[in-house]
């Protein structure tokens, strides 16, 4: 169920956003509801992402081994990653 919303808004961008709002055949209503959904969605993508990467490093079993980088390679200046 859609709930109504009031916006304090600066006359002169209300104004502007009717403007691209018609260039787009939308309302301005539309842009803000568009716009808040991609807010919600991106968050929600990165904390699905920030989980899955948590939820990896839990069950890592990688190891080195015996392997370590140097003090000396590490600090060289040499690229290492292309």
């Amino acid at each position: 169920m859609a709930k109504n919303l009031t916006l304090a808004i600066d006359e002169d961008l209300l104004d502007k956003a009717r403007v691209l709002a018609a260039m787009r055949r939308t309302s301005v209503n539309e842009m803000v509801r568009q716009y808040l959904q991609r807010a919600v969605d991106d968050a929600r993508q990165r904390d699905d992402a920030r989980e899955e990467l948590l939820r990896l490093i839990d069950e890592s079993t990688g190891e080195l081994g015996d392997w370590r980088p140097s003090r000396k390679k590490t600090y060289a200046g040499d690229r290492r990653f292309d």
